[in-house]
């Protein structure tokens, strides 16, 4: 059974951080979901980042997470595909429509990087979601793999939707964790 965290924040804060607040560091940072110290910048961008533990190896997870049109069996009312490339190389686009029958919005990705059976990356380019996003796949020792969900996203609708963020931010991070938890399972398979 797949176990999770999760952490979301205003992009460019970290708990304890001092001069390097706004920095992104590496593993095992505590993200906080405090605002942003500093007053004279408008929070306007948004770090997520959500991991479960899953029985499958690194392998078997990266080939299941990017299977893109599996997308559907496992990521929450999501569909996607390739749109132009091969899907597995940096400068393939792919796009992915959120939500249920035709309401929903399309999320139009291009990768940047490609490492299996450890990363993907994708910068999003659409007209809502904007910023990026990385999938890591650890190695856990003694077996299975570390599933991790980053996203460091431009918050959309500006003051309406830095206002409204803090509400849609829990929500959010809950429907990537179960969505990773959905792929754990699938993995195992």
């Amino acid at each position: 059974m797949p176990t999770g965290s999760s952490s979301a924040a205003p992009y460019g804060h970290r708990e304890g951080a001092g001069p390097a607040a706004g920095k992104r560091g590496g593993g095992g940072e505590v993200v906080s979901g405090l605002p942003a110290a500093r007053k004279d910048r408008k929070v306007t961008h948004s770090r997520i980042s959500v991991s479960v533990e899953a029985a499958a190896g690194p392998q078997q997870v990266f080939s299941v997470l990017t299977d893109w049109p599996r997308h559907g069996e496992w990521m929450v009312l999501t569909r996607a595909h390739v749109a132009a490339g091969d899907g597995r190389s940096p400068g393939s686009r792919l796009a992915a429509f959120t939500g249920v029958g035709p309401v929903g919005f399309l999320d139009t990705m291009e990768i940047t990087e490609w490492d299996p059976p450890t990363t993907v990356a994708v910068r999003h380019t659409g007209r809502l979601v904007r910023g990026t996003g990385v999938f890591r796949v650890l190695p856990r020792e003694g077996g299975g793999s570390t599933i991790v969900w980053e996203e460091e996203l431009d918050l959309p609708f500006g003051p309406i939707g830095r206002l409204g963020w803090p509400l849609v931010r829990p929500a959010n991070a809950a429907l990537f964790r179960l969505s990773l938890r959905r792929l754990a399972e699938l993995s195992g398979r």
